[in-house]
């Protein structure tokens, strides 16, 4: 199925001249002053993760992947896939980890949404919710009163994961963090 340049947006799934499927991560309309309006994209491979730049008139036609929406619950952790269970059917699938955005803040249970290609049945990509709540289960000890500046320190959360967090919590503490970019939000 054919798309417009002009109509791309962000997670559009985009089949490239090289035959690979490519996601629409960031984009930009621009209007020069003389010649056409142009597209600049940014995209990653959905295989292997590389990301490359492309500019398109607003008129081109490009190959739009056909993309449906399913809901898969995270089992357990093999190597560097993932096993999921689909929601659906309760069939297991393994994703690669590096397909799944916020991947190391998943417990086991926890619901990510894929992205999956209709014409082949692969899955594309897969997203964590964008805020979840750990135990943290190691830091040094916190102090009262050390809200005043913004200074933080290193936390293991129970998934395994390191993040940065205010000076106050301790261990045992439940946070919640952004999936996105594994900061702090807030303690519960």
């Amino acid at each position: 199925m054919a798309i417009l340049a002009g109509d791309i947006k962000k997670n559009i799934c985009l089949r490239l001249d090289d035959g690979k499927i490519y996601v629409v991560i960031d984009f930009l309309h621009v209007k020069p002053g003389k010649g056409n309006t142009v597209m600049r994209t940014k995209l990653r491979n959905v295989e292997d993760g590389r990301v490359l730049e492309r500019t398109w008139i607003v008129s081109a036609k490009l190959d739009d992947v056909q993309v449906s929406h399913q809901q898969f619950q995270y089992l357990y952790k093999e190597g560097e896939e993932m096993v999921f269970m689909n929601n659906d059917t309760f069939e297991q699938v393994n994703i690669s980890k590096d397909l799944i955005t916020g991947g190391d803040f998943l417990k086991e249970g926890e619901n990510v949404m894929a992205s999956i290609d209709e014409s082949t049945g692969t899955i594309l990509t897969a997203e964590a919710p964008i805020k979840v709540v750990l135990a943290v289960t190691y830091t040094e000890p916190g102090f009262a009163g050390n809200t005043a500046t913004n200074a933080s320190k290193p936390a293991t959360l129970e998934t395994g994961v390191e993040i940065r967090v205010p000076l106050f919590i301790n261990e045992g503490d439940q946070i919640e963090v952004d999936t996105r970019d594994g900061s702090y939000v807030t303690r519960k």
